[in-house]
């Protein structure tokens, strides 16, 4: 019997040893990075903006893998079901996080099948009007949705989008009647938009910047915590008296669950001390993304407080859809 307790303690001392070992060396091959969207978009120049900066970092290469397909829903379950042993992580956040499980059934938990690692950042959403709309602010926008009967039509990049998001919950509040004219994205939208098909639109400040600043879009309005520098002279929504709706598209570092507590400090470390790097600034920066360092704690109550806060705006704009 003892000689059986000798052989099982022997047993355990080696697992143990080698999978501190492991974590202590990590990461001693390439690690792979899920993306749960498309190549070019914001969600993956992030990634791959951090990506490079931690391939430095750490001597190995950090994969970007496009794992599409079902609002998100795909690249977040491959994710969850991985090996916890730091070799796959994912670009999570608030489109693939928060607003796919909301929309459509998931087979995870967006806070529970999950170690969340790192915030990343993300750019605000800011409200625009055609420069042919007779409208100076926020208040004459809201005037002019008051005055139709029929409803205003307004342009997001799609059903769910922190955009439409933003929009039907001040229609929710302030009981507006506002018709979503549904696109496949950013790019579709803003293409009529800046056309003066759709006259209104709720996008994000990284797609409309470039037309705010040709004068063909007027901003009314952002949703950042403060004034962003690129527009310093239009309100935040909290200025307006939303102060609830500060809100970005933002992304974040998740692994699955169980990571060891090692590497998501390396890992949480070395994506804050990114944020100051002048190249990863300059990148970030002309996608207008706003970052902030946060621990692994407050990502991870971050993200359980922006599943909470969304989940029943999501799933009413997906019912008033269907």
């Amino acid at each position: 019997m003892r000689r059986s307790l000798g052989l099982f303690s022997a047993f355990v001392a080696i697992v143990l040893s080698a999978f501190f070992a492991s974590a202590a060396d990590w990461p001693s091959k390439p690690v792979k990075v899920i993306v749960a969207y498309a190549a070019g978009g914001a969600n993956d120049l992030v990634a791959r903006t951090f990506g490079e900066r931690l391939s430095e970092t750490f001597g190995q290469q950090f994969v970007i893998e496009n794992r599409t397909g079902g609002g998100g829903l795909i690249g977040g379950e491959a994710a969850a079901r991985a090996e916890p042993d730091g070799y796959t992580l994912m670009a999570s956040g608030m489109p693939s996080h928060v607003i796919a499980p909301a929309m459509n059934p998931a087979r995870f938990d967006p806070v529970r099948d999950f170690t969340h690692i790192a915030y990343f950042g993300g750019p605000p959403n800011v409200f625009v009007v055609h420069n042919t709309l007779p409208i100076a602010s926020f208040k004459e926008l809201f005037a002019m949705m008051r005055g139709k009967a029929d409803g205003v039509e307004y342009a997001s990049p799609n059903v769910g989008s922190v955009g439409n998001l933003v929009v039907e919950y001040i229609a929710a509040k302030e009981k507006l009647k506002l018709n979503h004219v549904v696109y496949r994205g950013g790019g579709a939208a803003i293409l009529d938009v800046v056309a003066g098909h759709v006259k209104v639109a709720s996008m994000t400040l990284s797609t409309t910047l470039q037309h705010i600043r040709a004068g063909t879009l007027r901003p009314l309005a952002v949703s950042s915590a403060r004034r962003v520098a690129e527009l310093p002279g239009v309100p935040t929504l909290t200025e307006l008296g939303y102060p609830e709706l500060v809100v970005t598209t933002w992304y974040s570092l998740s692994g699955p669950k169980g990571l060891t507590h090692e590497i998501v400090e390396k890992l949480n470390r070395e994506v804050n001390k990114a944020m100051d790097d002048p190249r990863v600034k300059k990148h970030l920066e002309q996608e207008t993304i706003q970052t902030r360092p946060m621990t692994p704690a407050e990502i991870t109550a971050y993200m359980a407080a922006e599943v909470e806060k969304w989940a029943p705006t999501i799933r009413a704009i997906n019912a008033k859809a269907k």
